[in-house]
């Protein structure tokens, strides 16, 4: 979720508390910022990027564990043939008859393959699908890991709880430890704070930090024109990194940076006036002797920003981009952003029938640069409950449909947008189907000195 509207109209939280993305104006994932265009129904006339046999969801893997929950039945699918391998997508016969699940939305072609397929520029697998690939996956140079994919959280936001207690709570309840630590500061905060640095020097479980910085009282434009109160902060910020911080870390500034967009021209805040910036930031704290900073570009990824005129012109550069990421949610009631993880992965526009979807685009556009879900999450619902397990059945067997994806950071909330919760053990059957998840191969990345 965004971390509010233009800079200067949030306070300043605590440093080390911060709980992430604030409430207020901003309308938070997936929704269009008060006054511009709602966002689109799926189209019909668009191939969905689903199992021919369930157009809603894939089917569930057979040794998953039952659910316990005795308000959620188990996300069964009775089409799943036995002995079916789950870490992979599944095989289905293309004159199958379309799944009958009441919840998929109509309208979907059940003949139309995914959208993750051919179209996408080549690159490797994870490593359960290539014998050739190196059979332990470490984090290599830029945070890239050699193979599979780095597994991460934002624990706790929108909530008092302790940002690192949360954390460990997150783990307990996912029976694995999270690599990548997500976390979020505004203003004049210094970053890392003491607690975040304590998760980095764990030697039997180095965590690599995401440390996201909102500016506050400054446009974009003032920043790139190097106003004085910001080059004083980043003086100070400097100084700080360079003496706590010795591992690489992920860094953004102002993610999820369209909604904040004032496209007049002199506003300070023009798409350009955002890449403007963050080239300063980033090339600053650089000179300024920071050569461990991972530069990570975060897109909101919602479908009325990303088919703007001057969407493309938010990019900084391939020069000061390492990572590129996008945060993006899934909706457990049918309408827009209902689906699977493959939806998620590439939403199309109901406004624009050549957009390709986030994951299409980015894989095309950056061709060269590792792909993050800086955030991702989906939102639980009462009349649905059943989604959120059936979702994480689908995120496992689609994973390998997404080789580019070399992160993904979960982002956990009671109430976040407009109240919804995307908390993963809302149901018994949702917290084992994300359980199953995290034991996915590809994330199977070993920590340590090496990164």
């Amino acid at each position: 979720p965004s971390a509010g509207p233009g800079p200067g109209t949030q306070p300043s939280p605590d440093p080390g508390t911060d709980p992430g993305p604030a409430p207020g104006p901003d309308p938070g994932p997936g929704q269009p910022d008060p006054g511009t265009e709602p966002g689109p129904e799926p189209s019909p006339g668009i191939p969905p990027v689903v199992d021919p046999t369930d157009p809603g969801l894939p089917p569930v893997d057979p040794t998953a564990p039952p659910a316990t929950d005795p308000s959620t039945p188990p996300a069964t699918d009775p089409s799943t043939p036995p002995g079916t391998d789950p870490s992979v997508p599944p095989v289905v016969d293309p004159s199958s008859p379309p799944g009958t699940d009441p919840s998929v939305p109509p309208g979907t072609d059940p003949s139309a393959p995914p959208s993750a397929g051919p179209s996408l520029p080549p690159a490797s697998p994870s490593p359960s699908t290539d014998p050739n690939l190196p059979v332990e996956c470490v984090i290599g140079q830029a945070l890239v890991p050699t193979c599979g994919a780095l597994w991460g959280v934002a624990p706790g936001a929108h909530t008092s709880q302790n940002r690192i207690q949360a954390l460990y709570e997150f783990e307990r309840r996912t029976n694995r430890q999270q690599v990548v630590y997500h976390a979020y500061h505004r203003g004049a905060s210094l970053f890392p704070t003491v607690e975040e640095l304590a998760i980095t020097r764990d030697p039997a479980h180095k965590r690599v930090l995401f440390l996201n910085w909102k500016p506050q009282g400054v446009s974009w434009a003032g920043i790139a024109r190097g106003d004085a109160r910001t080059e004083a902060y980043l003086d100070r910020l400097a100084v700080h990194i360079r003496g706590s911080l010795q591992d690489q870390f992920f860094f953004t500034m102002n993610h999820e940076p369209e909604n904040d967009v004032i496209a007049r021209p002199g506003s300070g805040m023009t798409a350009k006036d955002y890449a403007a910036a963050y080239r300063h930031v980033v090339t600053g704290l650089r000179a300024r002797g920071v050569s461990n900073l991972v530069s990570v570009m975060c897109y909101m990824a919602f479908v009325p920003w990303n088919v703007k005129d001057w969407f493309e012109d938010l990019y900084p550069g391939d020069d000061v981009v390492d990572w590129v990421a996008w945060d993006t949610y899934a909706y457990s009631d049918p309408g827009y952003g209902y689906g699977d993880f493959a939806e998620m992965m590439n939403r199309r526009s109901g406004s624009r029938k050549d957009w390709p979807g986030f994951y299409n685009w980015a894989a095309t556009s950056f061709p060269d640069k590792p792909l993050m879900l800086g955030e991702w999450g989906v939102w639980h619902s009462r009349n649905n409950p059943q989604h959120q397990a059936r979702f994480f059945d689908s995120a496992r067997l689609q994973l390998e449909l997404f080789p580019r994806l070399k992160a993904l950071v979960y982002f956990e909330s009671p109430s976040a947008e407009e109240g919804r919760s995307s908390m993963i053990d809302m149901t018994s059957s949702g917290l084992s189907s994300f359980q199953q998840f995290s034991k996915h191969p590809a994330f199977d990345i070993v920590t340590g000195p090496a990164y």
